[in-house]
């Protein structure tokens, strides 16, 4: 492929004004130091999941040094009510991987831009949120998830509006003692969401798109899908009698009208690559730098908590680490969403690993953390040792 002349193509377009899709470049893997028949193992493995309806389909794409190795799209996105082929390009509901790329992440800019401190107590700028024995919840605790908050409220809190639901979530009561106990919560992202509009004014819809994802190039990604976006979807499961398609899967994020910390975001393989070569990358692509090369290593290294060690919104080795695989080192985190996709990036290895899947379509009972976790360790295991 031509790539010198893609380029020329794309600074004429952005001369007349039309935004292109940045991406990654595709090279060959041995160019970036991987053994592309292990990779070829992956064909296998994906083959036998589908057929097992593990999930209808998935996009598998693993990268290096700022460049993809593989990029490959397998079965359907759709299997009802029409069979449709998956794409590279197809969209997904990213579900909690929502927490790390889009919440977390605006939550360590305005840390890094002096506005907030992990130690502030969430009461301090939400002061409705100090009852209930809450006032001592830090910032930290939320994302490392050792707030002592329930997992999920109930959805009974979310049925008369956003406004409602939210006086809810202030009301809750503790669950376990402040930071004494791992407890994966939606809704201390839910709050994490909360606390970025209230500190810069804008939703963390808003605020994602302006801060991080525009500015890095990634324009097929974030909340509230274009209708372009939305065709280009991988549809879920049945909401209401309708196929929910570039519409949030999860209930509650839903009833928050599609924006929320926990669940809410949209992506495609490509931008979730150029998200894990900016971290990789000391928070930069290109000539843009994201975050600093010290707020990375704040937001990933290693926290331990009750029941292991997580990052400030990453899982790092947990009971939820079953996709992360057996040879991403210590220094690797990640997360999962709950529709079937999940990212990894191992800096030490300088690898990131991207399964992206709607396991839920569509009935609901796909399941593929095992197959993730089995593909990420053929991606780590790929890697062509020095003999130097």
């Amino acid at each position: 492929m031509n790539y010198r002349w893609l380029r020329l193509v794309a600074v004429a377009l952005l001369l007349l004004g039309i935004e292109v899709q940045a991406a990654l470049p595709v090279v060959e893997p041995q160019a970036i130091g991987l053994d592309p028949q292990k990779l070829s193992s992956i064909d296998a493995i994906v083959a036998e999941g589908i057929s097992e309806k593990k999930m209808p389909g998935c996009v598998v794409c693993v990268g290096r040094r700022g460049q993809i190795a593989w990029l490959k799209a397998y079965g359907n996105k759709q299997v009802e009510p029409a069979v449709v082929p998956m794409t590279l390009d197809t969209v997904f509901d990213m579900a909690s991987i929502t927490k790390p790329v889009a919440t977390a992440t605006s939550i360590m800019l305005l840390i890094e831009r002096g506005k907030l401190n992990l130690s502030d107590k969430i009461e301090t700028n939400i002061p409705e949120f100090a009852v209930n024995g809450k006032q001592d919840i830090t910032i930290r605790d939320l994302l490392i998830h050792q707030s002592g908050l329930i997992a999920d409220n109930a959805m009974a809190d979310y049925q008369n509006g956003p406004v409602e639901a939210m006086q809810k979530i202030y009301g809750l009561k503790l669950q376990n003692p402040v930071g004494t106990k791992f407890v994966y919560s939606d809704v201390n992202f839910i709050l994490l969401g909360d606390l970025v509009k209230r500190v810069s004014g804008r939703s963390v819809h808003e605020f994602s798109q302006q801060e991080i994802f525009k500015p890095s190039g990634m324009h097929e990604t974030g909340y509230l899908p274009s209708e372009e976006l939305k065709a280009r979807s991988a549809p879920t499961q049945k909401r209401d009698g309708q196929w929910i398609q570039g519409e949030v899967h999860d209930p509650r994020a839903f009833k928050l009208e599609g924006v929320a910390g926990h669940a809410g975001l949209f992506s495609t393989a490509n931008d979730m690559a150029i998200y894990a070569t900016m971290m990789l990358e000391g928070g930069r692509i290109g000539e843009t730098q994201i975050l600093t090369p010290e707020t990375v290593t704040l937001m990933t290294q290693g926290v331990r908590v009750s029941s292991g060690i997580r990052g400030l919104g990453w899982d790092k080795q947990t009971s939820f680490s079953i996709n992360k695989g057996e040879l991403l080192t210590e220094t690797a985190y990640g997360h999962g969403g709950f529709t079937g996709t999940v990212l990894w990036i191992d800096p030490e290895q300088d690898l990131f690993f991207i399964f992206l899947s709607n396991r839920v379509h569509p009935d609901g009972k796909g399941s593929v953390n095992q197959l993730a976790g089995k593909l990420a360790t053929i991606a780590a295991s790929a890697i062509v040792k020095s003999t130097k």
